[in-house]
């Protein structure tokens, strides 16, 4: 074979569509596989860091989150890729590590103060501006604007995650947004 059949082999082979694997196939294998745990953490982490956020109200405890979300992951051995939805069953775990991480920490300090957000000040800056607005509304109200804007579920995977209604899930966001919007036009920003 000459340089330029290789080199046209090795382009066509680079050029060529590489199957991606199903959200659903990636939870099924991160138990056994580093890879897929590897994948799903670089799709979700902000994402799940987002929901725990919110539900947390606290930077650090929000990473503790992200983390105890992932390891859960790989204790998975019960998750059919054929039947569920992956990044619905992501979220659920995700919000359920954050409340119990969050009565834990109720528990655990009895005083509330404000966390060091690292060096990213402008980070930090907006982080604090979006939960002062998102402290105006109530909790289920907040994980659900969360997990629609941050997450970018739907009406539909947000409704299985909270385990409501959509009608509800719709009506909630409604009045989430609306109040977002009166308190951010009252503070001036």
């Amino acid at each position: 074979m000459t340089a330029d059949a290789e080199l046209i082999t090795d382009r066509k082979r680079r050029d060529a569509p590489v199957r991606e694997k199903s959200i659903n196939e990636l939870i099924s294998e991160c138990s056994v596989s580093k890879d897929s745990l590897e994948e799903l953490y670089h799709i979700f982490k902000s994402s799940v860091f987002a929901l725990a956020f919110s539900i947390t109200a606290d930077y650090h405890l929000a990473e503790d989150c992200v983390i105890e979300t992932f390891v859960r992951l790989t204790q998975v051995r019960r998750f059919d890729p054929e039947k569920g939805d992956g990044r619905g069953f992501i979220f659920t775990v995700a919000r359920n590590v954050a409340l119990e991480i969050r009565r834990s920490s109720r528990d655990n300090s009895s005083a509330a103060f404000l966390r060091d957000y690292g060096d990213a000040d402008k980070i930090a800056e907006d982080s604090i501006f979006i939960e002062q607005l998102l402290s105006h509304l109530p909790d289920k109200m907040r994980q659900i604007v969360v997990l629609k804007v941050c997450s970018g579920l739907t009406y539909r995977e947000i409704s299985d995650v909270m385990r409501c209604p959509e009608s509800t899930v719709k009506s909630r966001y409604a009045k989430a947004i609306g109040i977002l919007k009166k308190k951010a036009g009252d503070n001036g920003e």
